[in-house]
């Protein structure tokens, strides 16, 4: 199977891998010559907690002060930060980012979304996915002297739209 669920090609050539040259050496891509397009991505993740956790939360009882708020900021910052983070993306120009944190009892988790835009020559899969990265792990970090069993995850890349290849959505498969 292919990453994204579908059954390969067994004599197609695979992908390469854009970030990295045929001796292995890595490299920031050459988006130059691309246009600029309207660009946005969504990634969530999810911070699985103990019942009384999600209590402090939400009556706003947790010890570090207001954990949802805080976690959405701190996504907003992590996305802006991105390419400080990681090596090889480009710094963008992002227009709107929204975090969103929200208590799902049915789950005992914290679901975060994270949506990123810009006018751009590169894609803000990244920027979302930090977003929602960092928001995930302020929420660890506030809650975890009372609840050191919370786990994060999944976190994953749910649309992106713009560019070249265009528009794309997340679907469950088998993995």
């Amino acid at each position: 199977m292919s990453g994204d669920g579908t059954p390969r090609d067994e004599g197609a050539v695979a992908p390469r891998l854009t970030h990295v040259g045929s001796d292995g050496s890595a490299s920031m891509v050459d988006v130059g010559a691309k246009p600029i397009t309207d660009r946005r991505a969504v990634a969530t993740s999810a911070v699985h907690l103990a019942s009384a956790t999600l209590d402090l939360i939400e009556s706003g009882s947790a010890p570090k002060g207001p954990v949802l708020a805080t976690a959405e900021l701190a996504g907003i910052q992590g996305a802006k930060r991105t390419s400080d983070l990681i090596p090889l993306c480009h710094p963008l120009e992002l227009s709107a980012i929204v975090v969103r944190c929200t208590v799902d009892r049915a789950t005992s988790s914290v679901l975060i979304s994270a949506e990123v835009q810009c006018s751009g020559k590169t894609g803000v899969e990244m920027e979302a996915l930090t977003a929602a990265s960092v928001a995930a792990l302020t929420i660890y970090d506030m809650v975890k002297a009372v609840d050191r069993g919370a786990s994060i995850g999944p976190t994953r890349l749910i649309a992106k739209s713009g560019g070249a290849s265009g528009e794309w959505r997340y679907e469950e498969v088998a993995r």
